[in-house]
């Protein structure tokens, strides 16, 4: 008698079997083939070694003779084995015994990373990533998402699923709906002052693809880019995945300093900027120096890449003219996003570049991933000319406003008699705290985080790592009702308070 796994009484065979161990948590065949492939791998079954028959090692390990014969087919198909007519099957080399003699079988390995310029440009770049559980305090780069009308749009995409043909499920337009890319413009064209058409908007999937995008069109081999320190961190990795060098250029209280970009010289071909409100430091660019930003692009026959990613919160006078509305020879591009207006996850933004582009620029988009989803694009479009877009734009600009002040006047009473005044942010979801060394900064960093409590140190925020030794703190004011805010800000003035002595 044979037991379940050939331990006693099991006909001699040419290998021992001794360790393979088959249960009935699935296929036996699918069992018996992943056992039999591994010890072909490590070299405990060699090349060249005879395998049991069909029917010896049914025998031995207790199975019907039907699924071992299923499990040499598998290995035979997967090339693992060859059979001799009349002679029975043996194992063939695999590629992990493929090695020189006297190695022995060859260890698992990961070849190493090429070190080409666009993986050392990644190097210092991590993704953001939302923290678990609820939203804190002070996190930067979030909307008002508890104001985000999710019944109306859960009943948006209803409509739009139940009235869809089959077409709408196929591949969609590279540069994205038609119908959502007219609406845009339309919308740029009246709250932005920014003139342009359908036939200029790629839809893209946010404003970090767009950067992405226009960065490898615009860049050739040994092209450089520039952007302003500090900066936007991500943008600097979209840049380095195309530019040989991607520059850091100082920023001051009117902005990016056009001297300084000079003095990069003509391998430099594309410039990302934030004009009408630096990230992160909240500085709207003066007039003379767009201008002079412009004129810099038409001598160097360079290209601007403008961000204008949450110019709709404007607190203080109207909003600023585009850079892109300045330009009359064509050498700006304008991404945005609509992350900060409905919500991030959303992925859904725009890139408008000059007339006669879009086509070039859409087959980029369709070799990455084709296009943004089809429905989301649909909703979105449903949602603008419904008209409940311009109705919530205005609600979360009041919004944001209320819960800005509600930072400023906590601040005022809690945390500036410590010695630590708040600027007031003129536009935009966050404040910016300037600090004078970057030990404070750490300090005050560990100590807020130690209360639950998030604020966006400049080292982790601030664009290329070396770019800049100004510190400081960046405080999201949006994500939260004032209540909140006001309390949070009594809470990090406890916290804060050992530190400031």
């Amino acid at each position: 008698m044979t037991d379940r796994h050939g331990m006693a009484g099991r006909p001699a065979l040419p290998f021992d079997i001794a360790g393979i161990r088959l249960d009935g948590s699935g296929s036996l065949t699918r069992q018996l083939v992943e056992q039999l492939r591994l010890r072909m791998l490590q070299g405990r079954l060699p090349a060249g070694a005879r395998m049991p028959t069909t029917r010896e090692l049914a025998g031995a390990l207790g199975l019907s003779r039907n699924t071992v014969v299923r499990a040499y087919e598998h290995l035979l198909d997967e090339g693992l084995i060859k059979s001799r007519v009349g002679d029975g099957s043996y194992v063939t080399p695999p590629l992990a015994q493929m090695s020189p003699a006297g190695a022995g079988p060859a260890a698992p390995s990961a070849a190493p990373l090429p070190q080409t310029p666009r993986w050392l440009g990644l190097q210092a770049f991590t993704p953001s990533r939302t923290p678990a559980g609820p939203v804190r305090a002070f996190r930067w780069g979030s909307p008002a998402m508890d104001l985000f009308p999710a019944a109306l749009w859960s009943r948006l995409q209803s409509q739009a699923w139940r009235r869809h043909d089959t077409r709408e499920l196929a591949y969609g337009d590279p540069a994205g709906l038609p119908a959502l890319r007219e609406w845009l413009a339309d919308y740029l064209c009246s709250a932005r002052g920014l003139a342009c058409n359908a036939g200029q908007i790629l839809i893209t999937a946010g404003a970090q693809q767009g950067i992405t995008l226009a960065a490898m069109a615009l860049l050739g081999p040994g092209d450089e880019a520039a952007l302003e320190s500090p900066g936007y961190r991500s943008a600097a990795a979209a840049l380095a995945l195309a530019a040989t060098k991607v520059h850091p250029v100082p920023v001051d209280a009117e902005g990016l300093r056009p001297g300084a970009l000079e003095a990069l010289g003509p391998r430099c071909r594309l410039l990302y900027v934030t004009p009408s409100h630096q990230f992160p430091t909240g500085v709207a660019m003066s007039l003379q120096r767009r201008m002079d930003l412009l004129a810099w692009a038409r001598r160097q026959q360079a290209w601007i890449l403008e961000d204008d990613y949450d110019s709709e919160y404007r607190h203080v006078g109207l909003p600023l003219a585009p850079l892109s509305s300045l330009d009359s020879a064509g050498r700006t591009l304008y991404v945005g996003s609509l992350s900060k207006l409905m919500f991030p996850g959303l992925r859904l933004g725009y890139l408008v570049a000059p007339p006669g582009w879009l086509p070039t620029l859409a087959r980029l988009r369709a070799v990455l991933d084709r296009h943004s989803a089809c429905m989301d694009q649909q909703v979105m479009a449903d949602f603008i000319a419904q008209g409940h877009f311009l109705r919530h734009v205005r609600r979360m600009r009041r919004a944001a406003r209320e819960r800005r002040d509600a930072l400023l006047g906590a601040w005022a009473r809690h945390i500036e008699p410590l010695g630590l005044p708040l600027p007031a942010p003129e536009a935009g979801l966050h404040a910016y705290l300037p600090l004078p060394e970057a030990g404070l900064e750490r300090r005050l960093t560990e100590a807020a985080t130690a209360a639950q409590l998030e604020v966006g140190a400049m080292r982790h925020v601030g664009g290329l790592p070396e770019a800049s030794a100004r510190a400081g703190l960046v405080l999201g004011f949006a994500a939260l009702p004032p209540a909140a805010t006001r309390r949070a800000v009594q809470t990090l003035a406890q916290a804060w308070r050992p530190v400031l002595g």
